[in-house]
Parts: C-alpha cells; structure tokens; sequence
C-alpha cells in the first residue's frame, strides 16, 4: 500500500496540471475541431478519461494473454461507428466510468501487481494526448511490462509519432481495403489509407515482432487482426495479401473468424449471419497459399465464444 500511495505522489508531481484543457481536437483523422474541455466530438468522449473495465483479460491471442492474462483497460468511446460493433454500449454509448490521470496510473501498476503479461490499451486512439504524459510517467515510476496499444488503426500518423519509444506492441485491426465497405459499415471512406499510413508507422517504430526466449510471449512488435465479415471473403484475401507483399514477416497476422450478428445488422442480408466454415476456410487457404504459414487463425466455433467480457457500467479496480 505505502508503494501505491508513493507512486501517486511520484505522479502527481510529474503530470502536473492543466494537460488536459486541451482545444479544438484533431487527434484523430475526422478532425472535429472541437473543444473536448466542454462538449464532445465524433468520439463521444470529453478530455477526462472514462473506462469501461481493467481487469486481466485472457481472450487475446497465447503469446499476448499468457497464463496470467493481459492487463487490459477498456477505454469508452470510438471514433469509427461499426455497425457489427461487439461492444457497442462503451464505443457508441459512452459506458464507462470516469477517472483521472493519476487513477489511471495507478491501474496500470495495479495490473502489474496482478501478474499480467502487459497493459492493454483497448480502444484508446481518441486519447492518444491525454495518455502520452501518463505513459511518459508510468515508465519513469516503474512500470516494466509492455505497453499494447489495442487498436482500429484509424489514427492520424502524427500523433502516432508521439508514441514512440512508449508503446511496446501495436495490436491494430486492418477492417477493410475497399474505400465503400469502409463507409457503408464504419462510416469511414478513408479507412483504408488512413489504417495502412498507420500500420507503416507502427511497424517503423517497434520493428519485427519480438518474443520472451523464456515465455514464448511478445514482448514487442505488430500484430495486425483481420476478422472475417460473412460475404467478403474475397476482400480478406486481399487484406492479407497486401500485408504479407508490403511486410512479410515483419508483423505477426491474426485471422479472425468471432464475427457475430448484432441488432444493427438484423436488415443486412450479408451481416445477419454468421461467416460459413467454407468462407472461412477460403481465406485461411489463401494465406498458406501466399506463404503466410505463421498467420494465426481460430479453429471451432470462435463466433459461438464470449472474447468480450461484461460490462456493468460501474468500474471495478484490479
């Protein structure tokens, strides 16, 4: 206890005051331009932080949960509007609870404590300000596990240049190649530049993925997901033909195969069902086709499991 209160005043003293009265937000690529200090943008969320969970999570891929879980923080708020959103009750309806900087911290060195593998930044890509100096601070107070920054990948290169050297693993998401997919499930036409500018300056910054000789668990790197959506198989192969021609084995791929129904997609003749084994399967072949032999994929009925946990909407510490 007398170790958290000292890491509570070691962080008072280095985030100082006043970070947060931040104006007219461009974070991120829909450049509200607004003032988050009094209303808020596209996002749905003002400068203070508001988290949904943080708590060990151990539904991510082996070498990122491990045996102890990863420390995850469910931030609210999201400034893509997936129609097939699995937690659409924190990205699209703000549940959450709202802390301050130096609370933050402390969860993250609560989840150290907890034996977690990393710290898991979920959703956190219209914070990317505010968290800069709290991770400038953790890692200056401590904190030794990596950092994941848990990703869409619809994030402005910029402000990801001011991640470098604090984020361990980037863990985005590559959704869509087609600029009119992009729109009509995200409502984001720039999704794909915007994701693939994203996806070339994160694997700048960390390199090659990176695992603990002991452990066998990334200790840094990318690691980019695609989940399969139901009637577009041939645009997921040619997701992960452009990552395996522009990368290679420079960054680890997951191929996702969770997608659930969700009630905005009830009219959709496509989205209102479930991906077929033979879609599927049609993508993984590709990739082994290609020379993607390392990509990681689910087997069984990954849609029928639960890879989100429950929120309750009241925050409850580690």
């Amino acid at each position: 206890m007398a170790e958290e209160v000292l890491y509570s005043m070691i962080l008072l003293m280095m985030l100082g005051e006043g970070y947060m009265n931040q104006s007219l937000c461009k974070d991120c690529p829909r450049s509200c331009g607004i003032d988050r200090s009094c209303q808020t943008g596209f996002c749905g969320q003002y400068n203070s932080f508001r988290i949904a969970r943080a708590a060990p999570h151990f539904w991510e891929e082996p070498a990122i949960s491990g045996t102890n879980g990863s420390g995850t923080i469910f931030f609210s708020g999201c400034n893509l509007r997936c129609v097939f959103c699995q937690n659409a009750e924190i990205a699209a309806d703000g549940l959450g609870e709202e802390i301050s900087d130096t609370m933050l911290a402390e969860i993250m060195f609560r989840l150290q404590a907890r034996g977690v593998h990393n710290i898991n930044l979920v959703t956190p890509s219209h914070y990317i300000r505010q968290l800069i100096p709290v991770l400038q601070s953790v890692r200056q107070s401590g904190l030794r596990i990596p950092i994941v920054w848990n990703s869409s990948a619809y994030e402005s290169v910029e402000m990801l240049r001011r991640l470098e050297g604090l984020v361990d693993i980037y863990l985005p998401d590559l959704k869509y190649l087609h600029p009119e997919t992009a729109a009509k499930y995200s409502r984001a036409a720039d999704y794909p530049d915007v994701a693939k500018a994203a996806l070339a300056e994160m694997s700048a910054q960390v390199g090659a993925p990176q695992f603990d000789p002991d452990t066998g668990y990334m200790t840094r790197g990318v690691q980019v997901r695609h989940l399969v959506l139901p009637g577009h198989a041939q645009e997921s192969r040619e997701i992960l033909c452009y990552l395996h021609k522009t990368y290679g084995a420079k960054i680890g791929v997951s191929i996702m195969n969770q997608y659930t129904p969700m009630p905005k997609t009830a009219a959709d003749p496509l989205l209102s069902r479930r991906v077929t084994p033979h879609e599927y399967d049609t993508v993984v072949r590709y990739a082994m086709q290609i020379g993607m032999t390392d990509a990681l994929i689910q087997e069984g009925e990954a849609a029928s499991e639960s890879f989100i946990p429950p929120f309750s909407g009241k925050l409850m510490l580690p």
